[in-house]
């Protein structure tokens, strides 16, 4: 199954959700992640993260959804958005066929705050995409 996970900036939740889906899914996804617009590098405090947690962060890099419109792009089964804030953010939309979900959470990146605070953010954006992995995963058995 591949799953293409979409934010705006692809900094940080959706990069946190992409390790995740690989992680806990033990090879049975192929998760991706992009952006509407994309930053252009993945959020130290997200890399960070991932790695005390034991997530490969290796390949892990901000993109444009772009990539996945093209030729010989792999074909999605399932696209979850991930942006928290409706009124604040645009949360793209994936066109086509494939199934769609919304997994709203907040963007630990946009925390401003001392190290603690923004580690914290950090913490709770992946404890709440893990649990809704892992409840996503046990309905896929």
């Amino acid at each position: 199954m591949n799953i293409l996970v979409l934010c705006t900036g692809n900094s940080a939740r959706s990069i946190l959700l992409e390790s995740i889906l690989r992680v806990e899914s033990g090879g049975e996804i192929t998760a991706f992640s992009a952006g509407s617009h994309p930053v252009g590098q993945v959020n130290p405090a997200a890399l960070k993260l991932l790695a005390r947690k034991n997530h490969p962060t290796v390949g892990l890099r901000s993109k444009s959804w772009d990539e996945f419109a093209l030729n010989g792009a792999p074909t999605m089964d399932l696209v979850i958005t991930v942006c928290g804030n409706a009124e604040a953010e645009i949360c793209p939309i994936w066109p086509g066929a494939p199934r769609r979900a919304h997994w709203g959470v907040d963007d630990p990146a946009a925390v401003v705050g001392s190290q603690d605070q923004i580690d914290a953010a950090f913490e709770a954006a992946y404890a709440e995409l893990r649990s809704k992995a892992l409840a996503f995963l046990a309905l896929e058995k």
